[in-house]
Formats: structure tokens, sequence, C-alpha cells
């Protein structure tokens, strides 16, 4: 707060010193804060001239700062495409939100430095949206397939629960989660509630979601592997 007074009147917290506020980022060594005049910077403190909207700043624990979706674009222009990716992930775990969206940032300030990162990233996670339940089961499939791992049964009951793939022998329950039908709070008190039933009941319930099938087939794979072997040696 103490830094915020000192960018005088309009001031705010921005990027990583905003994200943190938010608890969905660490923030750096030094306090980042958007002034509406220009201001040299100070020990402990970097004042950045911007003219923020009304709509762009409120107020968290009594503190200005930039609303979540104007630091996370604040953010794409110093954050890698994966770090980026993280803290958008975490703020949606936190349930923040805003009246003003990305989208409507990207349409606000198409030329601005991070609206490249905003779409590619937003791009990224439309695509795994859009993937159906079968499109994403019948993808795994043909991954199995070519990473040499067994086939398991599909969408047959266990506990008198219907999972996506299992391997009877070695106990394991694999649940493919797919944005559309495990983004929302009752979804996922639904699947920790599953997991904890086949864990109860002596089941290892493992989840792969299509970000990590598409991104990272190699560890996906090694980790499975793994998996099965490992529960094949204890039965």
């Amino acid at each position: 707060m103490a830094a915020v007074l000192a960018g005088g009147g309009g001031a705010a917290l921005r990027r990583r010193s905003a994200a943190a506020l938010w608890g969905f980022y660490a923030g750096g060594t030094r306090i980042e804060v958007a002034t509406p005049t220009q201001r040299r910077s100070r020990d402990g403190i970097v004042f950045h001239h911007s003219n923020l909207r009304p709509d762009e700043v409120t107020e968290h624990d009594g503190i200005p700062v930039t609303t979540v979706p104007r630091t996370i674009f604040d953010l794409a222009t110093v954050l890698r495409p994966r770090e980026l990716e993280r803290a958008l992930n975490e703020a949606e775990v936190l349930r923040l939100w805003n009246e003003v969206s990305l989208i409507d940032l990207l349409h606000r300030y198409p030329r601005r430095p991070g609206a490249t990162a905003i779409r590619a990233l937003l791009a990224a996670r439309d695509q795994g949206a859009r993937i159906t339940r079968s499109e994403l089961e019948l993808k795994f499939l043909e991954f199995l397939d070519s990473a040499g791992l067994p086939s398991p049964q599909t969408n047959v009951l266990v506990e008198g629960l219907e999972v996506d793939c299992l391997w009877r022998e070695q106990r394991l329950v694999l649940e493919l989660d797919g944005r559309d039908f495990h983004a929302t709070r009752a979804a996922f008190d639904r699947d920790r509630e599953r997991d904890r039933i086949l864990q109860v009941a002596g089941w290892r319930p493992v989840r792969v979601t299509w970000r990590q099938l598409h991104r990272s087939p190699g560890r996906l794979a090694r980790d499975l592997q793994r998996l099965l072997d490992a529960a094949t040696l204890t039965a």
C-alpha cells in the first residue's frame, strides 16, 4: 500500500506485484506500480506510466490493483509461455474473474506487447476445450498403441462407477479429463469423490488431460509404463 501511495493518485499495483496480491503468482524482488503520470523509480519500487481504464483497476485487501485479466495481460509481456499458462491456471483454480475478460482486452489493445502471447494461449486452451469425450478417448487409445502400452478395458463399471480406462489386473483406473466435463466446481468435487471411492476399494486412480496427452506424450508414456510395471510387481 505504501508503494501505491508513493505513486500518487490513480496508482495501482500491476504485473508481478498484482499477481502476488491476488495470490496466483510469486511477486518479483521489487514492487511494480502503474501510475497515470511519469515517475522516477526508486529503491524497491518500479513505476510504470500506464493509462489504465477504470474497469481495469479494482481493490483487493484495500489496495488498488489491476484486475485479474489486466494483470495476466501485463504478465504476458514478461513471462515465458509455460509460466503465463501456469499463472492463468492458478487464477482459474482460485475462481478469480472480472467483467472485463482477456478477450475484451485483446479487442481493446490488439497490438500491445503481450497480445500475441495471450492469443496463442487462448487458442491452445480453446482447442482443448472443443475436443469431445469420444475424440479424447480415441486419441488416448491411439497414443497407447503408438507407445506400445497394453490396451485397457474402456467405459466399464468399477465400484458402481463408470470409468474411462481400466487395467483390471494392475488395479489401475485412468480417467480422461476434458475441460467441458470437468471445469465446474461441482465436477471438481465429484471427481475427488470418485477418486476417494476407488482408492478406498484398493484401486489406483490416475487422471490425464488433453493438454498432457498433446504436449508431453513421452513423459506420459513413461509414467504409465512405470505405474503398470509397479502394479504388476506388487500384484
